[in-house]
């Protein structure tokens, strides 16, 4: 064989090269938030079922199949919801079909079309004044609203010292519901400055130590909330395992769920994600707010304070584990800026 021939015989990939072997494709998969991987595997069972109903191939799946599909979501209400799904949701829905292609070591099929119907959907939406066509964002949980939120707790019961842990904890340190719930009683350590808390930021896959400082009122000190409910659980004999735990409407701390026989849930009481943000939800609804209170409002809520009070970019990232660069963020500062640093002021 010539020298020529030998290098590009070693530079040629052959279809081993191609392949994923099982370990390597459910290492990808772990790498997916498990929130995102349910989305994705309902969206992909829809993809999978409407495809099934017109005759069409799901996996792999032409560029044509996946531009009538976009079309479909665009024009067909939603169960859950009696209206077509948001632009937002579709475009979750076409991650889903790419990602299970990839999945499965099958070519990604090009979205060119459906990327121009969704385009055209969210023309037609702005046009028609649809409020589809604005992205649903979380009220911010600014320093006032928090205020007003915790002022309807009773903070002498087990539940209300949780409650009021969890709001000033997930506001002091921009944290999303899942990192509230993940969150043990090791992971807050109280110091001579405050507590140091240990955050594991799910979307960077990465712990954080987050410096949370003392607050000048004791109502609204995270601190201060975070030691009252660590006594209280002293109290009832849980000196270790997680912080937020389960509460019953009796005020007891929660046994392990059963289902047919099986126990459900985290067996140690651990609070859910979804319970967190409930938490959030109903001390707003308490409060006589309107609008979307979420258990993103207290992150967001943070990122607009502390721009207010005028932390740069980084700082105020860097602490809420935002990614370098982070849209999301941007969008929160921007928001946060439209009257504090409006650019028509002084002209």
């Amino acid at each position: 064989m010539s020298e020529v021939a030998t290098r590009t015989a070693a530079v040629t990939p052959v279809d081993t090269d191609r392949q994923l072997t099982p370990a390597a494709r459910q290492a990808v998969q772990d790498g997916i938030p498990d929130s995102t991987r349910r989305a994705y595997t309902a969206d992909l069972a829809a993809f999978t079922a409407w495809c099934a109903s017109v005759g069409r191939r799901p996996l792999p799946a032409t560029p044509e199949t996946v531009t009538e599909y976009t079309a479909h979501l665009t024009l067909t209400p939603s169960p859950r919801t009696g209206r077509p799904l948001a632009p937002s949701s579709i475009e979750r829905a076409l991650a889903a079909i790419r990602t299970a292609h990839q999945a499965a070591n099958l070519p990604t099929p090009e979205t060119k079309g459906a990327r121009k119907v969704l385009s055209g959907y969210r023309e037609r939406l702005a046009l028609t004044k649809n409020p589809a066509a604005r992205p649903r964002r979380a009220a911010p949980a600014t320093p006032d609203a928090l205020r007003e939120m915790l002022a309807t707790l009773d903070r002498t019961t087990l539940a209300g010292k949780r409650d009021a842990a969890l709001l000033l904890l997930g506001y002091a340190c921009a944290a999303r519901v899942s990192e509230l719930a993940a969150l043990d009683r090791a992971d807050a350590v109280e110091t001579d400055d405050g507590l140091l808390v240990n955050v594991y930021r799910s979307k960077l896959k990465r712990h954080d130590e987050v410096a949370v400082p003392y607050g000048a009122h004791p109502a609204t000190c995270p601190v201060r909330a975070a030691r009252a409910l660590l006594v209280a659980l002293d109290a009832d004999g849980r000196t270790a395992g997680p912080l937020f735990v389960r509460i019953d409407r009796h005020g007891r701390i929660a046994p392990p769920m059963t289902r047919h026989g099986q126990t459900i849930g985290d067996p140690a009481g651990r609070i859910t994600p979804t319970a967190a943000a409930a938490v959030v939800t109903r001390a707003a609804t308490a409060a006589g707010f309107e609008g979307r209170w979420t258990g993103h409002s207290l992150r967001r809520g943070f990122a607009t304070a502390a721009r207010r009070a005028g932390h740069t970019l980084e700082r105020i990232g860097r602490h809420g584990g935002w990614a370098d660069g982070s849209r999301a963020l941007l969008g929160y500062l921007e928001e946060g800026d439209r009257w504090e640093r409006n650019p028509v002021t002084g002209l």
